[in-house]
């Protein structure tokens, strides 16, 4: 059986800068953003996730990724809106470790 695959959004702010992605491990892949582990993540402290979907396979994963790098930004942000109108750190939902208040990690 293959692995759930997620896309996903991360912004820096509301109606900040995003970052669109996929992944298998979702709260690893995210704590690697939190930890500032991918430049341009770090660069623009990028650091809250906003949206994410599962997805059977990878084939679907990545179509909804292709989908929504082609929105328009504005579009990109009424996804993120439909699901999560405060823009909230969705990561606290998906996991039990929790964020340090300054981002040294490892989290332990």
């Amino acid at each position: 059986m293959d692995a759930t695959h997620y896309s996903y959004i991360l912004a820096s702010k509301r109606n900040g800068a995003l970052y669109i992605g996929m992944t298998t491990d979702l709260v690893g892949c995210v704590l690697d953003h939190k930890c500032n582990m991918l430049p341009f993540t770090a660069q623009y402290l990028i650091h809250r996730l906003v949206y994410f979907q599962r997805h059977v396979d990878a084939d679907a994963a990545r179509r909804h990724v292709d989908w929504i790098n082609q929105l328009h930004r504005i579009w990109k942000l009424d996804l993120v809106e439909t699901v999560n109108p405060e823009w909230r750190d969705l990561y606290e939902d998906i996991s039990s470790v929790r964020t340090p208040p300054r981002l040294d990690c490892p989290v332990s």
